[in-house]
């Protein structure tokens, strides 16, 4: 027989292999989809440069033009804020149209 290799057992897990088997395999997989969304890098709103991190909960800053604003607690522009976004856009572009 030809030389037997076993199969690989699923995918790296990332920061939350820090659990080892404990809590479940969906809550680690969900923490490591958190932590690696946190810990990357986001689009300043100021300069529209890659560049911004979080500093705590919340809290987020730009590392070239040191622009400093609050966000959400894992990412800088959350789903609810795009939303409200997009709304206040299109009430700004009626407005407009209507003048």
């Amino acid at each position: 027989m030809a030389g037997s290799h076993q199969a690989a057992k699923g995918k790296v897990t990332g920061s939350a292999g820090r659990f080892g088997c404990r809590y479940g395999r969906f809550t680690r997989k969900r923490v490591a989809d958190v932590e690696k969304v946190s810990r990357a890098f986001h689009r300043c709103p100021q300069c529209d440069t890659v560049a911004v991190h979080r500093q705590g909960t919340g809290i987020w800053e730009c590392r070239k033009c040191s622009y400093k604003f609050a966000g959400g607690a894992y990412q800088p522009v959350t789903p609810a804020l795009r939303i409200a976004l997009r709304t206040i856009d299109r009430t700004l572009e009626q407005d407009k149209n209507s003048s």
